[in-house]
């Protein structure tokens, strides 16, 4: 398995919807404390999000912190980037490994006790689970489970476990008071934050 410290997952926003630009927001953050980004644009065409993540991907690596791609398993192994996250719907897990090669990060989400049991440890390092609250992030996400519909999901794990969806400061401390979280995954509460560093050091 690869580790990693997932402890405090920054989820990027499009970058009109982060408050100081892509880059800059990102480093905001990252002084606040994120442990980890995935690049996440579901606006820009394959070359469009090339040409915005290399930037990013620089800064991150000048300060060690990874840098997952969300879902274009093509544009992360053009770029050498750290890992992948995908869904349920996009590239199936062992594609992904395939193409990534057994040394970078792969995440998955799930949402269902169904897909937990599915999970092929050999091939997946850890999984994003929710969203735990409504959020505004992504237009086709599930109903939110509440912190008691994500705990029992947790528990179902064999795997490392982010939670993610409409997470804030209050929310981000029930989860994290279940004891079973690798890490809290955040859009815009840090992204459309007006100091993104404070915003990032409040979910710690």
């Amino acid at each position: 398995m690869n580790t990693a410290d997932y402890s405090l997952y920054l989820v990027t926003d499009e970058t009109e919807r982060c408050r100081y630009g892509l880059v800059e927001t990102v480093r905001r953050a990252v002084e606040g404390g994120v442990t980890i980004v995935q690049y996440r644009s579901e606006q820009l065409n394959h070359e469009q999000q090339r040409e915005q993540v290399l930037p990013l991907q620089a800064y991150l690596r000048s300060v060690g912190v990874p840098l997952i791609i969300n879902d274009n398993v093509q544009l992360a192994v053009e770029i050498d980037a750290d890992g992948i996250h995908v869904g349920q719907d996009d590239m199936p897990v062992p594609r992904a490994r395939a193409l990534i090669g057994p040394h970078k990060i792969l995440g998955l989400t799930v949402t269902t006790p169904e897909q937990i049991a599915a999970v092929d440890t050999d091939l997946v390092d850890y999984l994003g689970c929710g969203p735990v609250y409504p959020t505004i992030t992504k237009d086709d996400a599930p109903p939110p489970m509440g912190v008691e519909g994500w705990s029992e999901l947790a528990r179902m794990s064999p795997l490392p476990v982010v939670a993610i969806g409409g997470l804030n400061r209050e929310r981000t401390a029930a989860i994290r008071a279940t004891g079973l979280a690798a890490g809290v995954a955040v859009v815009s509460h840090i992204c459309a934050a007006e100091n993104p560093t404070q915003a990032a050091r409040e979910l710690l």
